[in-house]
């Protein structure tokens, strides 16, 4: 197997990468729109089409294929536990380390109202968790009759405490609700097991997900199974960062990875207080972190990004340059919302674009950095760190349309790093910024879990310093 053409199903554009493992190389990369809302072979049908004219080789057609989706805007999903801190935060851990965007999280008993919001967010998935071993057995009981009694007909898997877990499950099943019974996410206070909870959401995703948006007769012709486009970005990040075999990683480093649906985060590093004198609190942080920011999506929620952040926006749009009146401004995101694989068509739209995307980087970095709180005691001041520590990372990388199409890259990128305005936000004090020029870190993460060496010098080889 020396060439293998690699693909994602993205919620704006089906992109295919072939590569060679000779060498190796990327030999192209191309793209073209998601039919999602008819036959998502349509659209990766045009683009094989299209790279096998690009590289003057039919043999492509036949070659071996990998592939990730993320297409109708990713996996969605809705996690409930005990309590927020502790079983809510591991459980939603685990959903976001499988690749799934998580659209609610609830904490306590379910209530009828509760069962509503649920119903209403039209989740893929409902991870229900509760109870470390041994613990309290009756929330979790309760959250999945309360589940067997609604109308919900995704699948639900159950992670709690295994004392009562096969009861859980029983609920479920007797209502003939589709049931996966893992370990739990938390089987001793503070501490985590996710990896359990993380494969049994990646084969639901596999069985159910894939079919539903029909990728179901590409599944067959691919090598292995189709995961969800985040989880493969999070592989290769982590991959890079630790290298493979004789190649060197790159250190701790944050990424960044801005798109039509939905922008996410990747840290991979311990996060560790950078100074002395502080204390940590909640959950340990994950070596390999991600968050998913569902609302600050440039295409899908461009208008809500505004809504968000209006004076952020506006004063990145000044700074850019932007001249278009407030109606044509209007209207240039208005497009972008309606038509989700519209690319800018002049300087202006180039502007908006920038700034949309510079102002969903900086809120999501924000949400996934951690922060220091002060608390007053008996005996003086405390630093409180919650989250990750993020100051000493060294390594910054945008990946996305914006950064390899894009005309403001470096100013987009820079919104993830310190301010000075918000010291108390653990962002990059003074890292190196890399974009991925080639748009092909995605691809690169499917190889890395088949092909890791030469997944990390391919990473290397396609990153670009700004």
């Amino acid at each position: 197997m020396s060439v293998l053409v690699l693909i994602d199903f993205g919620s704006t554009f089906t992109k295919l990468t072939a590569v060679d493992l000779r060498g190796p190389s990327v030999l192209a990369r191309l793209q073209s729109p998601t039919t999602v809302k008819t036959d998502i072979r349509d659209g990766f049908e045009e683009a094989l089409e299209l790279l096998v004219r690009k590289t003057g080789r039919p043999d492509l057609k036949f070659a071996p294929r990998l592939a990730s989706s993320s297409a109708a805007g990713g996996l969605r999903m809705i996690v409930s536990g005990l309590i927020p801190k502790l079983t809510s935060e591991a459980a939603r851990r685990a959903a976001l380390g499988a690749g799934a965007k998580v659209v609610g999280v609830f904490s306590f008993t379910l209530t009828d109202a509760d069962v509503e919001d649920i119903l209403a967010a039209q989740p893929d998935i409902v991870l229900l968790t509760g109870g470390t071993d041994g613990g309290d057995r009756k929330t979790i009981v309760e959250n999945a009759l309360a589940l067997a009694r609604s109308a919900i007909d995704c699948p639900i898997v159950v992670a709690g405490n295994r004392t009562v877990g096969k009861t859980a499950q029983d609920c479920l099943i007797g209502a003939g609700k589709k049931t996966t019974l893992t370990s739990n996410v938390m089987p001793e206070f503070g501490q985590l097991d996710v990896d359990p909870t993380r494969g049994a959401i990646q084969e639901i995703f596999i069985e159910h997900i894939t079919k539903a948006k029909g990728l179901d007769e590409i599944q067959r012709t691919c090598e292995q199974p189709v995961i969800p486009t985040p989880l493969a970005v999070l592989k290769g990040a982590e991959l890079l960062a630790l290298g493979a075999g004789a190649t060197e990683g790159a250190g701790d480093l944050l990424l960044v990875d801005v798109g039509g649906a939905t922008t996410d985060v990747d840290s991979i590093t311990k996060g560790e207080p950078a100074e002395p004198g502080v204390m940590t609190r909640g959950l340990p942080e994950p070596f390999a972190k991600r968050t998913v920011e569902g609302d600050l999506g440039i295409r899908f929620n461009a208008g809500h990004i505004i809504e968000t952040a209006p004076e952020t926006f506006r004063l990145n749009r000044k700074t850019l340059g932007s001249a278009a009146d407030e109606d044509g401004e209007l209207a240039i995101i208005a497009s972008f919302g309606s038509v989700v694989s519209k690319v800018p068509e002049d300087d202006q739209g180039y502007f908006i674009d920038a700034a949309l995307a510079r102002t969903a980087v900086e809120l999501a970095v924000q949400r996934h950095a951690g922060r220091i709180t002060y608390h007053r005691t008996s005996e003086g001041d405390v630093a409180l760190l919650d989250g990750k520590d993020l100051r000493r990372v060294g390594t910054v990388i945008g990946t996305g349309g914006i950064f390899a199409h894009g005309k403001n890259p470096r100013y987009v990128l820079e919104a993830a790093g310190f301010d000075l305005q918000d010291r108390l936000s653990l962002r990059p004090v003074t890292p190196d910024y890399y974009i991925d020029k080639n748009y092909v870190f995605y691809a690169l993460g499917l190889l890395a879990q088949h092909e890791p060496e030469a997944a990390a010098i391919l990473m290397k080889a396609n990153l670009v310093r700004i």
